[in-house]
């Protein structure tokens, strides 16, 4: 049975959740990036149990397969302009420990490709 297709905030809150992980550390300001994100998305409270549920049951070889069903329902329910701002807090995530990790980079390039977005 296919997963259901997620909406925008939770396609892209699933996004940042694995973002913050593939380094295999997390730093609070990631945790600020993701709430910012929130808040941003859901100008109400959401009880997120479910899908942290769903995001820490995956298995590290899950995580691409799950960051890219997440990219592509993103991509369905937004326009350019709404990829290009959340490349920005995916871009703000990655950089939080003022690190890029090669696993951190790799996730956010799929974005780029899949969104045809050009790094100058």
């Amino acid at each position: 049975m296919a997963n259901p297709r997620m909406n925008k905030p939770i396609a892209g809150y699933h996004m940042l959740m694995i973002l913050s992980a593939v380094d295999f550390k997390f730093h609070p300001e990631e945790d600020r990036v993701i709430r910012a994100f929130l808040t941003e998305e859901f100008p109400f409270t959401v009880n997120l149990d479910r899908e942290m549920e769903i995001i820490s049951n995956l298995s590290v070889a899950e995580w691409n397969p799950h960051f890219l069903a997440c990219l592509y329902d993103f991509e369905h329910d937004t326009t350019p302009a709404e990829r290009n701002r959340f490349l920005q807090f995916a871009m703000h995530l990655i950089k939080a420990d003022n690190h890029i990790h090669p696993n951190e980079n790799e996730y956010f390039m799929q974005l780029m490709n899949a969104w045809d977005f050009n790094v100058e």
